[in-house]
C-alpha cells in the first residue's frame, strides 16, 4: 500500500515523534503499512532513531528535518521512517548492532539506509546539513546512497542480506548453556576495578556515566566476597557525581552523564531510569556507611521525583530535555549575579557550600558544584543549606522550563517504583511507599486483556508490553510485597511472569525474546542480552524469576530461574560487552538470600532492623504474629513457628537458627 504523501506522526503517542509532526518530510512511525509501502515503491528506507531528550536529535531536526530543500530530497527518494527509541527499544538495538557491525561508533540520532524490506546496508548518526566536523554534509550523503543504490542495487542487498544475519546470530542466537560459578563475579568485578579511575570516581577518562550495572557488579563482589576496594570505588563514584554539576543541587536529580572527567559539565537531559537506579545504590550505600550525603540526596532526587515527572494517574514521565530557549542546560545553570539577587544577602552563605563553575570552552552561564570539603560541611549544615537552596528553586520555577517526555514507559516505571518502595521502606517513608503502590496500579490499570503495555501517553497506550516490562514490573511487585506485606503484588508478580513465558519464552524454554510472538513488525526477534544504561532485559528476567522462586518457594519456578541463568550466561560468555547485568543476575541465582521475619505489628522489634538494612541479594517475607493464611515457606517447604518473633535467614537451601534478638539479627545481616 502507498501511503498519504505526507508527514503522518501527528497521531502517534510518542511526544518525540509529534515533536516531528510539522516537519516537512513525509515521515511514517514504524509499522507493517510503512514497510510495505517501501516494498510497493521500491525505495529504500531512510530510518531515522532518536528520542526527545536528545540534544543531538534537535540539532539535526532544526537544520535538516525542518529544511524545505532537504525534506524534498528525502521524499524523493525515500521512504522516511522516524522511531522513537524508547518506545520501540528492540527496533533501536536491532540497527544500532548493525551500525556497530559496520565499525562505526554508535550513538543518536541513529541514521540508518534500509532496504525496501528492511535490511539495514549503511548508516551512521548525526549528519550537519552542510559537511563540517569531518562529516560529510546530509544531501550528499542522500544522494550519495541513491546513487549507490541506482547502480549497485545487487550487491548493496547482499550486503545487507549477510548484515542482518550477522546481527541475528549476535541478537537472537542460542550458544548453549555454561556452569554458573563465583568465579564469574569475581572476574566482571575485577575487569572493572581495573578500569575505576581512583581519584574522580566512574570509569577513567571522558565522559563519564553512571554506569549502574558495572556499580552493581562491584557492590555484589564486595557483599559477597567481602572487597573492600569495590565498596569503596562505588562510595567514591557516587561521592564524586553527587558533588559535581551532574547532579542538580538546587532541584534535585542527576543528569544522563558528564561531558568531561570530573562529573562537571553534564549533558542536561534528566532520565528516569538514571535516578531510579541512583536512589536504589545511595539507598545501599546509606546503609552500609551512614552517611547522610546519601540520605539528602535519595531525598531531593524523590522530591523531585514526584514534583516534575508524576504524570495524571500517578505514573512518572519518561525524561526532560537538556535544552530550553535553544540552549543546553540554560534552565540549570545561573550567573554569580543570578545567586545574588535570588539570595540578597544570604548569598555568601551560599557560596561556603557551593562555587560556579565554567570550564574551558563551556559557552554558557556557570554550573553549580561542591567541592569535597564544602560537600561535607554542607550534609552538616543541612538545615542552614536547605532553604537556601529552595528559595533558588522558587526563582528558577518562573524560567522557561525544558520540555518534558511525558510518556509512562512500563519498564522504567518498573525499576523507579522498586527504588521508591525500598527507599520507603529503609527510611520509613510511608509516602514514598504510597506514591510507589500508585503508579503501580496506573500501570496494571492500563492493561487490556491481562497484557502490559509498553507506553502510555494519557489514553493512547502502545501494546504488546516487551520482555523487560514484564520483569522490572516483577521486580516492582516484590519490591512493594516486602514494603507492605500485601499478598496480592506477590499475586501480580505470578500473573506477570505467566504472561512473560506465554508471549516471550522460546521454543526450548531456555530463555526469553524481548518482542512478543505476535509482533508481526520486527524483522529479528532478538533476547534482549545487552546492557545500555540500565541492565538488559535478560538480566531482568533472571532476577525477577530467582526473587520469585525464592519468595514463593515454587521448586518449578526455581527450576525455570536456573535453566534461563545458565543459558543467558551461555550467551553472555560469546559476548564482547554489555554483560555486567546478567553476570550480576546469574549472581543472585547462584546464591539466593531469603529472610523471614515474625514480627509483633504493633511493636515491631526486628522488621526495622531488616528495614534499615537493604541488601541487593535478599528476599524479605514479613506476617505478624499468628498469621495462618499465606504462611510464609522456608526452603524445604519448612513453616516457620507463628507464635513469637523470629528471624530465619537462609541461603539457597540451608537457614541459619532462628534469631529472636534485635542486636544478633543486626550482627547477622550486617556481617559480609
Amino acid at each position: 500500500m502507498t501511503l498519504p504523501a505526507r508527514n503522518l506522526l501527528a497521531e502517534e503517542a510518542s511526544p518525540y515523534l509529534q515533536q516531528h509532526s510539522d516537519n516537512p518530510v513525509h515521515w511514517r512511525g514504524w509499522s507493517p503499512d510503512a514497510l510495505a509501502e517501501a516494498k510497493e515503491l521500491g525505495r529504500p528506507i531512510l530510518l531515522s532513531i532518536g528520542y526527545a531528550a536528545c540534544h543531538w536529535c534537535h540539532v539535526m531536526a532544526h537544520e535538516s528535518f525542518e529544511n524545505d530543500a532537504v525534506a524534498a530530497v528525502m521524499n524523493r527518494l525515500f521512504v522516511n521512517i522516524k522511531v522513537d527509541r524508547e518506545e520501540r527499544p528492540d527496533i533501536d538495538q536491532i540497527y544500532m548492532a548493525a551500525l556497530h557491525a559496520m565499525g562505526e561508533q554508535g550513538g543518536w540520532p541513529l541514521t540508518m539506509f534500509l532496504t525496501p524490506d528492511g535490511k539495514p546496508f549503511w548508516g551512521g548518526t548525526y549528519f550537519p546539513r552542510e559537511a563540517r566536523y569531518g562529516r560529510p554534509g546530509f544531501v550528499q550523503v542522500l544522494e550519495a546512497v541513491d546513487k549507490a543504490w541506482r547502480e549497485k542495487q545487487q550487491s548493496l542487498t547482499e550486503s545487507a542480506d549477510g548484515l542482518t544475519t550477522h546481527v541475528e546470530q549476535r541478537l537472537a542466537g542460542a550458544k548453549g548453556k555454561a556452569v554458573l560459578d563465583r568465579d564469574t563475579l569475581a572476574d566482571l568485578a575485577g575487569r572493572i576495578d581495573g578500569m575505576i579511575d581512583r581519584d574522580l570516581g566512574g570509569l577513567r577518562g571522558a565522559p563519564k556515566f553512571p554506569n549502574a550495572p558495572f556499580m552493581h557488579s562491584l557492590w555484589l563482589s564486595w557483599l559477597r566476597d567481602g572487597h573492600t576496594a569495590h565498596r569503596d570505588a562505588v562510595l567514591t563514584s557516587l561521592e564524586k557525581m553527587l558533588a559535581g554539576g551532574i547532579y542538580d543541587h538546587v532541584g534535585g536529580g542527576l543528569s544522563r552523564y558528564s561531558t568531561d572527567a570530573e562529573w562537571l559539565v553534564p549533558h542536561f537531559e534528566k532520565m528516569l531510569y538514571d535516578n531510579a537506579q541512583l536512589v536504589r545504590m545511595c539507598n545501599w550505600a546509606y546503609a552500609a556507611t551512614g552517611n547522610d550525603l546519601f540520605r539528602i540526596r535519595i531525598e531531593e532526587t524523590i522530591a523531585w521525583l514526584l514534583r516534575e515527572m508524576r504524570v495524571d494517574g500517578g505514573a512518572f514521565a519518561a525524561s526532560l530535555d537538556a535544552d530550553s530557549e535553544g540552549e543546553e542546560g540554560l534552565f540549570y545553570t545561573w550567573s554569580q549575579e543570578e545567586v545574588e539577587a535570588a539570595l540578597g544577602g544570604d548569598s555568601a552563605s551560599f557560596f561556603r557550600y557551593f562555587e560556579l563553575a565554567a570550564p574551558h570552552g563551556w559557552e554558557g552561564k556557570p554550573i553549580i558544584r561542591q567541592g569535597e570539603a564544602q560537600q561535607r560541611q554542607g550534609v552538616i549544615d543541612y538545615a542552614k543549606l536547605a532553604p537556601l537552596k529552595a528559595r533558588l528553586l522558587t526563582v528558577r520555577e518562573k524560567r522557561v522550563r525544558p520540555g518534558r517526555d511525558g510518556k509512562a514507559l512500563t519498564d522504567w516505571n518498573g525499576l523507579m517504583i522498586a527504588a521508591l518502595a525500598e527507599a520507603g521502606r529503609s527510611l520509613r517513608r510511608s509516602d514514598w511507599v504510597d506514591a510507589s503502590a500508585k503508579a503501580f496500579a496506573y500501570i496494571v490499570d492500563a492493561s487490556r486483556d491481562r497484557r502490559l503495555p509498553h507506553s502510555m501517553l494519557g489514553e493512547k497506550k502502545l501494546f504488546p508490553a516487551l520482555s523487560s516490562d514484564y520483569a522490572a514490573m516483577t521486580n516492582a511487585a516484590i519490591a512493594l510485597f516486602e514494603a507492605t506485606g500485601d499478598s496480592a503484588y506477590s499475586d501480580c508478580a505470578r500473573q506477570f511472569i505467566a504472561e512473560l513465558d506465554r508471549w516471550h519464552q522460546d521454543g526450548e524454554k531456555s530463555g526469553y525474546y524481548l518482542t512478543a510472538s505476535d509482533s508481526a513488525d520486527v524483522p529479528i526477534r532478538i533476547r534482549g542480552d545487552v546492557d545500555e544504561a540500565i541492565p538488559s532485559a535478560t538480566s531482568q528476567i533472571v532476577e525477577a524469576l530467582v526473587r520469585l522462586a525464592s519468595l514463593t518457594g515454587d521448586t518449578e519456578l526455581w527450576e525455570k530461574a536456573w535453566t534461563t541463568a545458565e543459558h543467558a550466561m551461555g550467551r553472555a560468555a560469546q559476548q564482547a560487552h554489555g554483560q555486567a547485568g546478567i553476570v550480576n543476575a546469574c549472581a543472585l541465582a547462584l546464591e539466593p538470600l531469603k529472610l523471614v521475619v515474625i514480627d509483633r505489628p504493633e511493636s515491631p522489634s526486628l522488621v526495622p532492623v531488616v528495614n534499615r538494612n537493604p541488601d541487593p541479594r535478599r528476599v524479605d517475607i514479613v506476617v505478624p504474629i499468628g498469621t495462618e493464611a499465606n504462611r510464609p515457606l522456608l526452603p524445604g517447604g519448612v513453616l516457620p513457628p507463628m507464635d513469637k518473633p523470629g528471624a530465619w535467614y537462609c541461603t539457597g537451601q540451608v537457614c541459619l537458627p532462628a534469631v529472636t534478638d534485635a542486636a544478633e539479627l543486626e550482627g547477622l545481616l550486617r556481617r559480609r
